[in-house]
């Protein structure tokens, strides 16, 4: 069986500030925010933001269980940061029971032509253990709805 890796951007032109924009983005209520209806992924009581775990790189912080539509058991994954740059975004690269491999940048960009907007970049490179069309599909839809999300919230434009 062949694997077969993909990669897939998403970008968002939000009207916010840096600051603001990374705060979001390291909360894990908005993280869920971002992911509900879809999904729901758990962590450990205590930890509100992904700055409030010490990172060390390559390191998993914890496991996340991940539930489709909130409740079903779907999946987890051991959440680990390559790098964690405050105002300027992660690289996480974390195991997960149903991709061989997942990597996930989010980069917060300064916007080429206006100063009070900011650009949100997404971009995955993965490679799903099975039904990779279907992988695909999921991973594109769930991206395209948490930046919807992140438009609405963070004022897009």
């Amino acid at each position: 069986m062949a694997l077969q890796t993909t990669s897939l951007s998403f970008e968002s032109t939000l009207r916010c500030s840096r600051t603001d924009l990374w705060n979001w983005i390291t909360d894990l209520r908005c993280l869920r925010k971002e992911m509900m209806l879809f999904l729901r992924m758990t962590a450990p009581a205590g930890i509100r933001r992904l700055t409030d775990v010490q990172v060390t790189p390559g390191v998993p912080l914890f496991k996340s269980w991940i539930f489709y539509l909130g409740f079903l058991p779907l999946d987890y994954s051991h959440i680990t940061l390559l790098s964690l740059a405050p105002g300027q975004g992660f690289v996480e690269q974390s195991p997960m029971a149903s991709m061989r491999s997942w990597l996930h940048e989010r980069e917060i960009l300064a916007h080429p032509s206006d100063p009070n907007l900011v650009v949100l970049r997404d971009t995955l490179t993965f490679e799903p253990r099975f039904f990779a069309g279907l992988a695909t599909w999921l991973v594109r839809r769930l991206f395209t709805h948490r930046h919807a999300v992140l438009r609405r919230e963070m004022g897009g434009t």
